[in-house]
């Protein structure tokens, strides 16, 4: 029987997310939205003609969210630390029910049929985020009237990295 050598039996071999080996770029919200928009993000890595990008997102334990979004990329995501709170937005601005992925959780989507706002636990959060785009779009964001706001393309997140960290 094959066996995997454990983590323990390694080397130097890590069994943990290590957030400081990474750089990351703070995103915050205009004032005056009914929640809170604070998380930071990081890319792992990318391929912008094969329109692959693998990004973390980094939540913090003061309920800070992520603009409402709607990704229209296959997505995995896989959480790392802490919870990934998430509530569907309806048309009508109504809340779907609230939904909890914790430490070890998988999802795979091939896009949302909703926007949906998204943040942390109570003690934040750390989730990996795997996209593959035909075209390089990866998610709209919206207002919370539902109206989009803007594309966001693997280029343009890949663009804003690179100018803020």
């Amino acid at each position: 029987m094959a066996t995997s050598p454990s983590a323990e039996t390694i080397p130097g071999a890590r069994s943990h997310f290590d957030p400081s080996r990474h750089k990351w770029r703070t995103v915050t919200g205009e004032p005056g939205l009914s929640y809170l928009v604070h998380h930071d993000y990081t890319i792992l890595g990318y391929d912008l003609d094969a329109n692959t990008l693998d990004m973390v997102v980094r939540w913090h334990p003061d309920g800070g969210h992520c603009p409402i979004h709607r990704h229209v990329s296959t997505t995995t995501v896989l959480v790392l630390e802490g919870e990934q709170h998430l509530w569907d937005v309806h048309p009508d601005g109504s809340r779907g029910e609230h939904r909890v992925r914790r430490a070890g959780d998988y999802h795979l989507t091939t896009g949302d049929p909703l926007p949906h706002l998204e943040r942390g636990g109570p003690d934040g959060g750390i989730a990996f985020f795997g996209n593959h785009s035909p075209d390089g779009k990866l998610y709209e964001l919206v207002d919370e009237e539902g109206n989009l706001v803007l594309d966001v393309t693997m280029e343009l997140l890949v663009q804003d990295w690179k100018d803020n960290t």
